[in-house]
């Protein structure tokens, strides 16, 4: 069962397959990003957005799992689980699915925040995005805190760590 809303599809692409035949990694961000690109149209955030008030989003912080491999053609599907927002910020959290298969392929978390690009400065979402994005994420209230988020990486029994590992 699929968690978060879906907010775009598509499929692995020859130009994403790495030495070891399966979708590289930088490619999983891409497609990650494109989700995002799809989520923030749902919010009203499009080219003409950008370009008749001079503001967009910037990422700030990503985390991404792999969980299982996609191939070559491999379609998927990403969703979109908002997780909090407030006047300037949001924290989301994306899954992928493979389409056909519907296992869990990869998370990406993100903390995007809300910029005016005059000033290149956090900025408050204008209303009309701000109540976009409550709408969306209004079905989700009821839903777990995903395991992945807010994970911090760790080696359970170092050989070496630098300390205050």
């Amino acid at each position: 069962m699929r968690i978060g809303q879906d907010v775009c599809d598509g499929r692995v692409l020859e130009d994403w397959i790495d030495v070891n035949a399966h979708m590289n990694v930088a490619y999983y961000v891409l497609a990650f990003d494109h989700g995002v690109d799809a989520l923030w149209r749902t919010f009203g955030i499009d080219e003409d957005y950008i370009r008749d008030h001079r503001q967009s989003t910037f990422a700030v912080e990503a985390h991404v799992t792999y969980q299982r491999e996609m191939n070559l053609h491999d379609p998927y599907v990403i969703t979109t689980q908002v997780l909090a927002y407030d006047a300037k910020r949001i924290h989301q959290f994306q899954r992928m699915y493979h389409a056909e298969r519907d296992y869990l392929a990869a998370t990406c978390e993100w903390m995007n925040l809300h910029v005016d690009l005059s000033d290149r400065k956090v900025s408050p979402w204008p209303d009309d995005v701000r109540a976009a994005i409550a709408r969306f994420a209004k079905g989700q209230q009821d839903t777990n805190m995903p395991g992945e988020a807010g994970r911090r990486m760790t080696v359970r029994e170092p050989l070496f760590a630098v300390g205050g590992y």
